[in-house]
């Protein structure tokens, strides 16, 4: 079963599409470039200690989270860099159309542990990112890009094959058996249907794994955090009109009669012109 295409070969948008429909992922290699890489690994470190000092250790204890930075783009603009990717608008174009949205960027740093010290949190448990059964409908993509390699010893993803768009619930011996490594070179973009079941593996490689996770949805669902205003009006309309868009500038939810009837051109919500 191949589910891995270059960037540089002209038909991997086809192929990895078929890939997702028919296996619930595809791996491309060479989307991002190595200065980019670097970049992009500094300034993950930067954003984990800007959330540690805003949040404290003891509340990130407590959500019983692994290296998981949430909203990286508020405290590092490089990271909003992700959302002008060609290849990346490609894949959201052809899954969920040019009115989809971000409904989370996380970046990761999974520290190792040796043997079988990794502690049980619910990333390394299967799971699914989006955890609702509609009949087939494709609501949801995950565009994961391995910033460190992917490999068995560092806690590449584990991704449990044709295990997606399914209405039961797989047995958990069975995913255990079924799940593969999803092993990719630095610079890579992991694409999923959000409603595969996937798990952290365990990093036992004597060093930190980064990735940044994004997962897009339909224009109507919730984001799990509300971008527009965790970043403030004058970051995000600094931004290109796509990334406001992915961004849920074009999706917010009125909260007075007074923005409810401004002309059309001031709403806060866009209308589908499709």
């Amino acid at each position: 079963m191949n589910v891995t295409v270059s960037a540089k070969d002209d038909t991997w948008l086809d192929f990895a599409l078929t890939a997702l429909r028919d296996h619930g992922y595809a791996i491309v290699t060479g989307v991002l470039a190595q200065d980019f890489i670097e970049r992009i690994r500094e300034a993950l470190y930067r954003v984990r200690e800007a959330i540690l000092s805003e949040i404290g250790p003891a509340r990130l204890e407590r959500a019983g989270e692994l290296g998981t930075l949430r909203i990286p783009f508020k405290f590092e603009p490089i990271l909003f860099e992700f959302l002008s990717l060609e290849d990346v608008l490609r894949v959201v174009d052809a899954t969920l159309g040019e009115t989809a949205i971000l409904h989370l960027q996380n970046g990761f740093i999974l520290p190792s542990f040796a043997g079988e010290s990794t502690p049980s949190v619910f990333q390394n448990i299967f799971h699914r990112d989006f955890p609702r059964y509609m009949n087939g409908y494709l609501a949801s993509i995950n565009v994961f890009f391995a910033i460190d390699e992917f490999t068995e010893q560092n806690g590449a993803t584990l991704v449990v094959p044709g295990s997606h768009q399914r209405r039961d619930v797989p047995d958990r011996e069975y995913m255990r058996g079924a799940a593969v490594p999803a092993l990719a070179p630095s610079g890579s973009m992991l694409l999923f249907d959000s409603t595969l079941w996937h798990a952290a593996g365990q990093n036992t490689s004597g060093r930190d794994r980064l990735a940044v996770n994004h997962q897009f949805t339909r224009s109507f669902f919730k984001q799990q955090i509300d971008y527009v205003r965790a970043l403030g009006d004058e970051i995000v309309l600094g931004l290109p009109a796509r990334t406001q868009q992915l961004l849920g500038w074009y999706t917010r939810v009125v909260t007075s009669l007074d923005e409810y009837y401004r002309p059309e051109d001031q709403r806060l919500y866009r209308r589908n012109q499709g």
